[in-house]
């Protein structure tokens, strides 16, 4: 790419995320031995919560004979593996359709069985459960910078560096602060996160949205902060370099402007965070249940035993207000 063809910020971003050598298209994924760690690979816990969540959503829709479940951004598919473990009614009736949305062909190649894998969401409506687990922040966002007034970001290569050029907006996006702002101060302008969101509730005949992310209240907050705080960079479970720098080596990652959603689509019905969100659901229950079969089989413990104790420790990680437990759960009702 030379001087003479500059790119968008997000445009960058999307390539250098899932383009042809991007960081997802070339291996780049959540794991113990990922780049990052996410609520599904703590442990089976979290998938046993959401199949809770499954089968109260299919009671709440009149048990329909087909409930789909599309996961987006399902990467290997270690949330499904979750769920499916759970053994949730509406499988064990029939009715469970279990899509896992992944970009990547490799991660695909990696989904377990009982389950449909593929690259985009079906083009036919359907009743049950759009869910996603930190996608939004993931989604190519236009990067604001203010230089005595707010002008977007663009990127161009010279001698083998990717520097940033700013140029105006064609038209001032609403979420910006009007001024107040420091020097240099940049804020994310969320197009895409919006548009899938109203993409999502559109595939829906019945049901909900469920989004799962690390968000802010509004945009202008983000402003206000150095931008190192939430325009963030991983590798190998640690921080990364300059997002500018070695694109394709690293994760790119923003928080969630919930104000850019609203703007978009309208108030969520539900708005929690991740660790209440839990609650409500039962992650309480389910490691009481698992205390008390590590209790009943102490002196012999068996594999079940194992994973009983195991929940413990994995409610820990997940309800941490400082960790998983401070992520925000919106989620959008469908009820035509």
């Amino acid at each position: 790419m030379g001087l003479d063809n500059i790119v968008r910020f997000d445009e960058w971003m999307h390539l250098a995320l899932y383009g042809p050598t991007g960081f997802y298209t070339s291996g780049g994924q959540a794991g113990r031995r990922g780049d990052f760690l996410t609520s599904p690979e703590v442990g089976p816990l979290f998938g046993a919560v959401v199949a809770r969540l499954v089968d109260a959503e299919w009671d709440r829709l009149g048990q329909p004979s087909e409930f789909v479940v599309a996961e987006v951004g399902a990467g290997p598919g270690t949330l499904a593996r979750g769920v499916l473990a759970a053994r949730p009614r509406v499988a064990q009736a029939g009715a469970l359709r279990y899509l896992c949305v992944e970009t990547s062909a490799a991660q695909r190649a990696k989904h377990p069985d009982g389950v449909e894998s593929i690259a985009s969401l079906p083009e036919t409506p359907f009743t049950g459960i759009v869910f996603t687990n930190e996608l939004l922040d993931n989604l190519a966002f236009r990067l604001a910078v203010w230089d005595d007034g707010w002008r977007e970001a663009y990127v161009v290569e010279d001698a083998g560096r990717w520097l940033e050029t700013l140029m105006p907006f064609d038209i001032m996006p609403s979420c910006l602060p009007s001024g107040g702002v420091p020097l240099g101060a940049r804020a994310p302008v969320q197009d895409a996160a919006g548009a899938w969101v109203a993409e999502a509730r559109s595939r829906l005949v019945r049901g909900r949205v469920v989004v799962i992310d690390y968000c802010v209240g509004v945009t202008a907050e983000l402003a206000m902060r150095p931008w190192r705080e939430w325009l963030r960079t991983y590798r190998e479970q640690q921080r990364g370099a300059h997002y500018l720098m070695s694109p394709g080596s690293q994760d790119i990652t923003t928080e969630v402007c919930i104000d850019q959603l609203v703007a978009c689509v309208g108030e969520p019905d539900s708005l929690r965070g991740q660790a209440q969100w839990l609650q409500y659901w039962g992650i309480d229950e389910l490691v009481e249940e698992g205390r008390a079969m590590w209790e009943a089989k102490a002196h012999a413990p068996d594999l079940a035993a194992m994973k009983g104790r195991s929940r413990v420790r994995e409610a820990e990680a997940l309800l941490d207000p400082n960790g998983l437990g401070g992520f925000t759960v919106l989620e959008w009702v469908v009820a035509n």
